[in-house]
Protein backbone atom coordinates (compact mmCIF):
# COMPACT_ATOMS: atom_id res chain seq x y z
CA UNK A 1 0.00 0.00 0.00
CA UNK A 2 1.33 3.38 -0.99
CA UNK A 3 2.13 5.89 1.76
CA UNK A 4 0.69 9.36 1.18
CA UNK A 5 1.54 12.40 3.25
CA UNK A 6 -1.44 13.70 5.23
CA UNK A 7 -0.60 17.29 4.30
CA UNK A 8 -0.82 16.33 0.61
CA UNK A 9 -4.29 14.85 1.17
CA UNK A 10 -5.35 18.02 2.98
CA UNK A 11 -4.08 20.19 0.13
CA UNK A 12 -5.91 18.12 -2.51
CA UNK A 13 -9.17 18.19 -0.56
CA UNK A 14 -9.05 21.99 -0.10
CA UNK A 15 -8.14 22.48 -3.77
CA UNK A 16 -11.27 20.55 -4.77
CA UNK A 17 -13.34 22.86 -2.57
CA UNK A 18 -14.42 20.25 -0.02
CA UNK A 19 -16.08 21.73 3.08
CA UNK A 20 -13.55 22.75 5.77
CA UNK A 21 -15.24 20.78 8.55
CA UNK A 22 -15.29 17.65 6.40
CA UNK A 23 -11.58 18.10 5.55
CA UNK A 24 -10.73 18.48 9.26
CA UNK A 25 -12.69 15.32 10.10
CA UNK A 26 -11.00 13.33 7.34
CA UNK A 27 -7.51 14.53 8.37
CA UNK A 28 -8.19 13.70 12.02
CA UNK A 29 -9.39 10.20 11.08
CA UNK A 30 -6.30 9.66 8.88
CA UNK A 31 -4.02 10.70 11.75
CA UNK A 32 -5.75 8.27 14.13
CA UNK A 33 -5.39 5.43 11.62
CA UNK A 34 -1.73 6.29 11.11
CA UNK A 35 -1.08 6.30 14.87
CA UNK A 36 -2.83 2.92 15.24
CA UNK A 37 -0.74 1.48 12.40
CA UNK A 38 2.50 2.67 14.00
CA UNK A 39 1.50 1.03 17.31
CA UNK A 40 0.84 -2.28 15.54
CA UNK A 41 4.19 -2.18 13.73
CA UNK A 42 6.20 -1.74 16.91
CA UNK A 43 7.03 -5.06 18.48
CA UNK A 44 7.98 -5.30 22.08
CA UNK A 45 11.69 -6.07 22.46
CA UNK A 46 12.36 -9.71 23.26
CA UNK A 47 13.87 -10.37 26.67
CA UNK A 48 16.92 -12.55 26.17
CA UNK A 49 19.04 -14.92 28.19
CA UNK A 50 22.74 -15.62 27.70
CA UNK A 51 24.02 -19.05 26.66
CA UNK A 52 27.59 -20.23 26.09
CA UNK A 53 27.76 -22.93 23.45
CA UNK A 54 30.83 -25.12 23.99
CA UNK A 55 32.39 -26.94 21.09
CA UNK A 56 33.03 -30.43 22.39
CA UNK A 57 33.47 -32.66 19.36
CA UNK A 58 34.77 -35.65 21.35
CA UNK A 59 32.10 -35.51 24.04
CA UNK A 60 34.48 -35.24 27.00
CA UNK A 61 34.64 -32.05 29.03
CA UNK A 62 37.23 -32.81 31.71
CA UNK A 63 40.91 -31.99 31.35
CA UNK A 64 40.72 -30.43 27.89
CA UNK A 65 40.77 -26.98 26.36
CA UNK A 66 37.56 -25.71 24.77
CA UNK A 67 36.38 -22.92 22.57
CA UNK A 68 32.84 -21.68 22.30
CA UNK A 69 30.52 -18.86 21.37
CA UNK A 70 28.30 -16.63 23.43
CA UNK A 71 24.74 -16.35 22.12
CA UNK A 72 21.41 -15.05 23.33
CA UNK A 73 18.00 -16.68 22.98
CA UNK A 74 14.53 -15.57 24.15
CA UNK A 75 14.19 -15.68 27.92
CA UNK A 76 11.13 -17.95 27.92
CA UNK A 77 12.84 -20.62 25.76
CA UNK A 78 14.86 -23.56 27.06
CA UNK A 79 18.64 -23.21 26.79
CA UNK A 80 18.69 -26.56 25.00
CA UNK A 81 17.09 -24.90 21.96
CA UNK A 82 20.20 -22.76 21.36
CA UNK A 83 22.02 -25.45 19.36
CA UNK A 84 18.86 -26.25 17.38
CA UNK A 85 18.50 -22.56 16.51
CA UNK A 86 22.12 -22.45 15.36
CA UNK A 87 21.46 -25.48 13.14
CA UNK A 88 18.39 -23.81 11.61
CA UNK A 89 20.37 -20.60 10.99
CA UNK A 90 23.05 -22.68 9.25
CA UNK A 91 20.48 -24.46 7.07
CA UNK A 92 18.88 -21.11 6.20
CA UNK A 93 22.28 -19.61 5.32
CA UNK A 94 23.12 -22.60 3.10
CA UNK A 95 20.02 -21.86 0.98
CA UNK A 96 21.28 -18.35 0.14
CA UNK A 97 23.50 -17.55 -2.84
CA UNK A 98 26.59 -17.09 -0.66
CA UNK A 99 25.72 -20.20 1.34
CA UNK A 100 25.51 -22.32 -1.81
CA UNK A 101 28.99 -21.13 -2.80
CA UNK A 102 30.54 -21.65 0.63
CA UNK A 103 28.20 -23.72 2.83
CA UNK A 104 28.71 -23.86 6.58
CA UNK A 105 29.18 -27.34 8.02
CA UNK A 106 29.83 -26.85 11.74
CA UNK A 107 28.32 -24.84 14.55
CA UNK A 108 31.56 -22.84 14.78
CA UNK A 109 31.27 -21.88 11.10
CA UNK A 110 27.65 -20.83 11.69
CA UNK A 111 28.76 -18.47 14.47
CA UNK A 112 31.56 -17.05 12.31
CA UNK A 113 29.92 -16.72 8.89
CA UNK A 114 26.13 -16.49 9.16
CA UNK A 115 24.90 -12.88 8.99
CA UNK A 116 23.04 -11.46 11.99
CA UNK A 117 19.92 -10.99 9.84
CA UNK A 118 19.56 -14.74 9.26
CA UNK A 119 20.34 -15.60 12.88
CA UNK A 120 17.81 -13.05 14.13
CA UNK A 121 15.10 -14.69 12.00
CA UNK A 122 15.78 -17.89 13.97
CA UNK A 123 15.59 -15.89 17.23
CA UNK A 124 19.23 -16.36 18.17
CA UNK A 125 21.69 -13.51 18.58
CA UNK A 126 25.36 -14.39 18.14
CA UNK A 127 27.37 -11.95 20.23
CA UNK A 128 30.77 -12.27 18.55
CA UNK A 129 32.11 -13.87 15.40
CA UNK A 130 35.38 -15.20 16.80
CA UNK A 131 35.25 -18.22 19.12
CA UNK A 132 36.47 -17.59 22.65
CA UNK A 133 38.54 -19.80 24.94
CA UNK A 134 36.66 -21.37 27.83
CA UNK A 135 38.65 -21.86 30.98
CA UNK A 136 37.62 -24.91 33.04
CA UNK A 137 37.44 -24.43 36.79
CA UNK A 138 36.18 -26.38 39.78
CA UNK A 139 34.18 -23.33 40.88
CA UNK A 140 35.59 -23.18 44.42
CA UNK A 141 37.35 -20.22 45.99
CA UNK A 142 40.70 -20.89 47.71
CA UNK A 143 40.73 -20.72 51.50
CA UNK A 144 42.87 -18.29 53.47
CA UNK A 145 45.40 -21.04 54.18
CA UNK A 146 46.02 -21.46 50.48
CA UNK A 147 46.61 -17.73 50.16
CA UNK A 148 49.16 -17.85 53.02
CA UNK A 149 51.07 -20.62 51.29
CA UNK A 150 51.34 -18.45 48.22
CA UNK A 151 52.78 -15.62 50.33
CA UNK A 152 55.36 -17.99 51.93
CA UNK A 153 56.47 -19.17 48.50
CA UNK A 154 57.04 -15.59 47.44
CA UNK A 155 59.26 -15.01 50.48
CA UNK A 156 61.23 -18.21 49.81
CA UNK A 157 61.83 -17.25 46.18
CA UNK A 158 63.56 -14.00 47.19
Amino acid sequence: MAKVDIELVKMVLTRNEVETRLVAGIIQELQQEQAAEVDEEKEKPVKKQWVVVVYDPEGELEGKEFTGSVVQIPEDESVYTAVERLHRAGYEFNTTKKGRRMPVKTVGEVCEHVPARIAKEQKIWIKHKEPCFLLPTDGLLPTEQTGQRIDKRKKDDR
